[in-house]
């Protein structure tokens, strides 16, 4: 019964809190990374936005180069669009 030998004072809780802080932050960043990791992969290699295909999408490129004309653009459309 006499004064408190305790020396240490307040520190040790100061430390567990800054420790679990770290822990909790190391936790966020975690999740955060796993998510832009995982969200940013195809669903499957390949895949094409749109159900659009490679072929229909150069015949859109070279048409709006201006290297086909508006009538061999259609029909060549014509022609992918019937082979799916």
């Amino acid at each position: 019964m006499g004064w408190n030998t305790d020396h240490m004072g307040w520190w040790p809780m100061v430390w567990g809190w800054f420790f679990l802080a770290l822990i909790v932050l190391g936790i966020v960043v975690l999740v955060v990374a796993l998510v832009r990791i995982l969200g940013d992969r195809p669903q499957h290699p390949g895949a094409r936005p749109l159900g659009r295909s490679r072929a229909r999408e150069l015949l859109d490129e070279r048409y709006a180069r201006g290297e086909i004309e508006t009538a061999e653009y259609e029909e060549r459309r014509q022609r992918l669009e019937n082979e799916t």
